[in-house]
């Protein structure tokens, strides 16, 4: 069973809202009948705003656990090395990988990683599969934090692709052309529909979107949970579960000891796939802002979808 504590309310925006920290590792090895989805707008979201939740989930929350990094990450880059030896989205995406393959062999050792290119809603999409963990990379352009995409990429983004700015959105590999925002968003719900397969509950983690608990994040955060929550509209026994994302760098530490060494061991590693493709790091500014913080509430419970979602429900009282 989780454990659960919760914090101190904190006052933001407009009140005071009630925040869950990332449950503790759980003792009990049987997995629950769960897909956990990770959404990510770049390969390092989930391991600085989601974590330990998600390294939890890898080991034992989960019967399966979905990375889906919604863009390249590229700053403007595109395919682009910015004068390093391997493009930048690549070394990001190795950093994301690498964390990745780190949790799922915890307590084991190496096995083989199978990739390849999937085909949904018509859109050619890079998936790795690794023990219990699927990780997809659509490698969408980065939209910079206001939105307004970069130069070097068509000024494409999510933002502007929602809002009909851009009647189209490119991945940057050329793998594939999303045309418009519903094409996108079924994409989206194609992946969760084959991931999901049989099981019982789908859990979706993606940022917050009420800008009073989360302001001032960046564009491309945003335009993914809202892409995500789109996607499982409708889905049945669908929890959503929304994190805080830079806002969390101004709320005190809430995870003991055990927890922050899980989700610095997880940066740490990330950095370390991102430095082995030769590309710098900023390990003391994240270190000092966002490790420590594990920020999240339950904005939909799934009622009615089992012993799961029960354990979650009396864990927030």
């Amino acid at each position: 069973m989780h454990s659960t504590r919760w914090i101190a309310h904190a006052c933001l925006g407009l009140g005071l809202v009630a925040f869950m920290a990332a449950p503790a590792m759980a003792a009990d090895k049987a997995r629950p009948d769960k897909v956990a989805f990770y959404f990510a707008a770049h390969e390092d979201d989930w391991q600085l705003f989601m974590n330990p939740s998600a390294f939890d989930d890898v080991i034992n929350g989960a019967r399966k656990t979905v990375f889906v990094h919604v863009t390249a990450g590229d700053a403007g880059l595109g395919m682009g090395s910015g004068g390093r030896k391997f493009p930048f989205y690549l070394a990001r995406e190795n950093g994301a990988e690498t964390a990745i393959r780190f949790m799922a062999d915890a307590d084991t050792s190496p096995a083989i990683e199978r990739e390849q290119h999937m085909v949904f809603n018509g859109h050619s999409i890079y998936r790795v599969a690794y023990r219990n963990t699927v990780s997809y990379f659509l490698r969408v352009p980065d939209g910079n934090p206001q939105g307004s995409g970069y130069y070097e990429t068509g000024y494409e983004s999510l933002k502007r692709l929602a809002n009909g700015d851009n009647t189209l959105l490119a991945a940057i590999d050329g793998s594939t052309v999303y045309s418009g925002w519903n094409d996108f968003v079924a994409t989206l719900r194609a992946i969760v529909s084959y991931e999901r397969g049989n099981a019982e509950l789908i859990q979706i983690n993606a940022a917050e979107l009420d800008a009073h608990i989360n302001p001032n994040d960046h564009s491309d955060h945003l335009m993914t949970a809202q892409a995500a929550y789109a996607a499982v509209r409708g889905m049945s026994c669908v929890r959503l579960v929304s994190y805080v994302d830079y806002a969390s760098m101004n709320l005190p530490p809430n995870l003991n000891a055990e927890q922050r060494d899980l989700e610095s061991s997880v940066f740490a590693v990330t950095l370390a796939g991102i430095l082995a493709l030769d590309h710098r790091v900023s390990w003391h500014h994240y270190d000092g802002h966002f490790v420590g913080r594990n920020y999240f509430r339950v904005v939909q419970e799934a009622a009615g979808c089992g012993h799961e979602t029960t354990v979650m429900a009396t864990a927030r009282h």
